[in-house]
């Protein structure tokens, strides 16, 4: 048995000087004066609930040249983060039994965080079968086609009555390609037609998104939105909420603090793209008025020699798992001063716990004993030569945060210390 001591514990009484006891299960109590066989110094620190991102790519099995699970969870870890929830458009797709044991496998012998699995929605995203949920929902209760839309009204209306029959929680990117010109690299937008790119408009992921919300609020289902950039998108939740709707959404890091105009080539090209500032508004208030539930990231790792191609070459994608804390502290709580740390963490620990199922993201009596110490007085650069990740891929290079990841502890152990 453990005991964290000396530092600030961000509880759901806010920040408090209290012991916490532990073991590798489960937070045993909470409180003053408490023993264990292990004393865990937080003196200077500030004690937060590990980190919880329902949207990371680790690229493997298959593209090990972008990430590793090992390189993709330690940089979790560094980030602050102690669960993720693997996309799962990796080779061989987990769409079957056999294929998710060995990728659960994979994961329990590579990873240093929690790490759960998504299977795909349908056999090799390809839009045109649905998985057998039935059998799959033995080793997970989460399904995406991440990266890629469904096209077919009747498959995707098929999957959302399978989970809500399996009670398994569907995870969409909705994108319909007929809206997106070849080559399109950024949002449809004067200041990116000026620059001579081709555009994404707002409609290629709010006009599928509002057909899976008609449906979702029809059956019933349990509905999650993936990464939501425009205006348009935040009206239908909106609406689909308000009629009652199982069904919740996430938003970037890089929605939240980047628009079109910052675009400077290809480490600022993602998809959805960087979309006007009305809409980063939208997103911001959407997020604040809970139409928005909760901060995920997308992690997106790719090579330099990918990534330093031109716009319409280089694939979508930036990796956020190290610097996505930093940037948000820094931005809406230091500098702004528009969310408290408490609201901070509730969007990126105990909200996306508490909607994808699992005892996390939380400093409470038997939740998971996973824990981050910060210095949220800590300025510094960030740097992506530095990354623990494969990935470097990021247009955050160079920028000035407050708030470091000292120490990330998961069940029990210490994964990351800096």
């Amino acid at each position: 048995m453990k005991v964290i001591k000396s530092g600030k514990v961000l509880t759901e009484n806010g920040l408090q000087k209290v012991d916490i006891q532990f073991d590798e299960n489960r937070i045993i109590a909470i409180g003053e004066n408490l023993d264990g066989d292990e004393i865990v110094d937080a003196h200077g620190l500030t004690v937060l609930p590990g980190l919880v991102d329902v949207h990371v790519h680790l690229r493997q099995p298959g593209r090990e040249q972008k990430e590793t699970i090992h390189t993709g969870t330690l940089a979790a870890a560094h980030g602050g983060f102690t669960s993720i929830f693997a996309m799962p458009n990796v080779i061989p797709f987990p769409d079957d039994v056999k294929t998710m044991q060995e990728y659960k496998a994979l994961i329990q012998k590579e990873s240093v965080v929690r790490t759960f699995p998504y299977a795909t929605i349908t056999t090799e995203e390809a839009g045109k079968e649905v998985v057998p949920m039935h059998d799959l929902k033995a080793y997970t209760h989460w399904f995406s086609d991440d990266g890629v839309g469904i096209d077919n009204d009747d498959v995707m209306k098929e999957a959302m009555e399978t989970a809500k029959k399996e009670d398994v929680l569907i995870a969409m990117h909705t994108e319909d390609m007929a809206y997106r010109k070849p080559g399109a690299s950024v949002h449809d937008s004067p200041i990116n037609r000026d620059r001579g790119y081709i555009g994404i408009p707002s409609a290629c992921e709010a006009e599928p998104l509002k057909r899976d919300l008609d449906l979702a609020v029809s059956i019933g289902n349990k509905y999650h939105a993936c990464h939501i950039s425009c205006i348009e998108s935040v009206q239908y939740l909106q609406e689909a909420k308000a009629a009652g709707g199982n069904i919740s959404a996430e938003v970037t890091t890089h929605h939240l603090l980047l628009e079109d105009k910052d675009v400077q080539g290809p480490m600022w090209k993602m998809n959805p793209p960087l979309r006007s500032h009305a809409d980063r508004m939208a997103l911001i208030e959407g997020l604040e008025n809970g139409t928005l539930d909760f901060i995920a990231n997308d992690h997106a790792p790719h090579t330099l020699a990918e990534k330093n191609q031109s716009m319409e070459k280089a694939p979508f994608g930036i990796v956020s798992l190290e610097t996505s804390f930093p940037l948000l502290y820094s931005e809406f709580v230091v500098k702004e001063k528009r969310w408290t740390l408490t609201q901070l963490i509730n969007w990126m620990a105990t909200k996306p716990a508490k909607r994808f199922g699992i005892p996390a993201g939380e400093i409470k009596v038997g939740k998971y004993p996973d824990f981050v110490f910060a210095d949220l007085d800590a300025t510094y650069t960030i740097d992506a030569s530095t990354f623990v990740s494969k990935g470097k891929n990021t247009p955050f290079d160079g920028w000035q945060v407050q708030g470091k990841i000292c120490q990330t502890i998961v069940g029990g152990k210490t994964v990351w210390k800096g």
